[in-house]
């Protein structure tokens, strides 16, 4: 009966979050301030947002950058920083990720 029960509590987990899924929704909205000044779209248009990962006490957003050596790397994490932080209540952790760009992605939308 245990089975059951533990079953019934990790489908509940995995559950759709109305909330949840409109605050990932409205990080989004925000990060579309964030343009990259050498191309002259936002983040999200570029599909440089990979993830946005909502946690009780802290958010962590998973990006890459147009290049490996994109000189406006900081500016832009910042700035991905500061529009995340200004829809939550809590701080936010930008993680950049290894993957390679590919602008085939630019356009598609999550």
């Amino acid at each position: 009966m245990t089975d059951t029960a533990d079953t019934t509590q990790a489908s509940a987990a995995h559950a759709f979050d109305p909330e949840r899924r409109a605050t990932e929704l409205a990080i989004l909205d925000a990060l579309r301030a964030v343009v990259d000044p050498e191309i002259g779209m936002n983040v999200v248009e570029l599909a440089l947002i990979k993830q946005v990962l909502l946690g009780k006490d802290e958010t962590e957003i998973k990006m890459i950058l147009t290049t490996p050596f994109c000189p406006y790397a900081g500016s832009m994490i910042q700035q991905v920083r500061e529009q995340a932080e200004s829809v939550v209540d809590h701080p936010v952790k930008v993680t950049l990720l290894a993957e390679r760009w590919d602008p085939r992605d630019a356009g598609l939308m999550w």
